[in-house]
This record gives structure tokens, sequence and C-alpha cells, in this order.
């Protein structure tokens, strides 16, 4: 099964004030910490979707592809459209959002490896049975993903199908996303 990685880092932060994945944690970018969490040989595909040309040439670096977003104002589900079009090929991609500094490869591989043993279902990584990223969705799940507008993003599509869900733990610390300033310094107390 040929499996694609779309790495999400076309965001405009409002809430951060300037380009959040620039920002640095422990002496890393967050899209660098982003793009260290994908494990080396694990996908098919990477695809790296931004509107900023340093993260597009960062990706390369990482021997990723890079897809530039013309319109980050259109939300999140302009980013996941571009990706899985993109993607298209792939029997499944898994959807990694770029401000979670503290996700790890394993946790990644997990999510994976969980779907390669249910390849019908979505897999979501998960903390107490509550669901947070990544989430990897199979091709059946692609018009739906194709089809969001605006700032909605994979939850309306799990929603409609929580029978299709399986979720996989991982350290709750984990799955803290940054959306500001003060949640990047909070970070060490997670």
């Amino acid at each position: 099964m040929k499996i694609g990685c779309l790495v999400m880092a076309a965001g405009n932060a409002r809430r951060f004030q300037e380009n959040k994945l620039a920002a640095e944690y422990r002496g890393k970018s967050l899209i660098r910490r982003a793009l260290e969490a994908v494990p080396k040989g694990l996908f098919d595909r990477v695809l790296v979707v931004t509107q900023y040309p340093q993260i597009a040439a960062l990706a390369g670096e990482f021997g990723f592809e890079a897809l530039e977003n013309k319109h980050p104002d259109y939300g999140i589900s302009h980013t996941i459209c571009l990706g899985t079009k993109a993607l298209s090929d792939c029997d499944a991609i898994l959807y990694l959002v770029s401000d979670q500094p503290l996700l790890t490869r394993g946790s990644v591989e997990k999510v994976v490896h969980t779907w390669q043993e249910n390849p019908g279902f979505i897999v979501g990584a998960a903390y107490s049975g509550k669901r947070g990223n990544p989430c990897i969705f199979p091709r059946a799940f692609f018009p739906e993903l194709l089809a969001l507008r605006e700032d909605h993003g994979g939850n309306v599509v799990i929603r409609a199908h929580p029978e299709r869900l399986l979720t996989v733990e991982i350290p709750q610390k984990e799955l803290t996303d940054v959306d500001t300033p003060q949640a990047l310094a909070d970070l060490d107390k997670a």
C-alpha cells in the first residue's frame, strides 16, 4: 500500500501574531520539529503544503516535496484540498499539523502501523480516548476531505463516520499544540 504524509504548514497563525512555525522551542523551529517527527522510510511520499518559501526550502533539505498554498486565507480546508489532490495516488494520507512540537516519530509510527493493520479505518492519535493529531485517512475518505470548506478540517469527516475511527494512545504532552506565544512558553509545563 502506498502511504502519503501531508505536513500542513500554511496557516496565518493570527493568534500567534507572526509565523509561529518559525518560532523556536529548545533551539529548533516548530516546523523543523514537525519535519523531524516524520519517520524516514515510512511514507512513499511526504508533501509539505506552505505559503512560506523558507519552509518549502526546509522541506527540500529533508528530501520532502513542497507545494505552495497561495490562498492560506481560505482556511485549513484549502491546504487539505491541495495536499489531498497532490497525493491522490496514495492509498492513505497521514495529515500532520506543524504546531505540535512535542510529537515524536514513534507516535507517528504507531498511528501508521495501526492503520496498516486496519486499512478500512481512519486512525488518529489520542490520549485517554480524546482524539488529536495526526490522523490517517484511507482513500475512501478523500472525496469528503476534498469537499471541506473554509476553516473546517478532518474533524468534520471523522464526526460523520464515528464508527470508522480507531484511536492510538500516545502521551498527552505530544498532543499539545501551540497557538499563542504563551502556549509556547508553557510547553515545559505540559
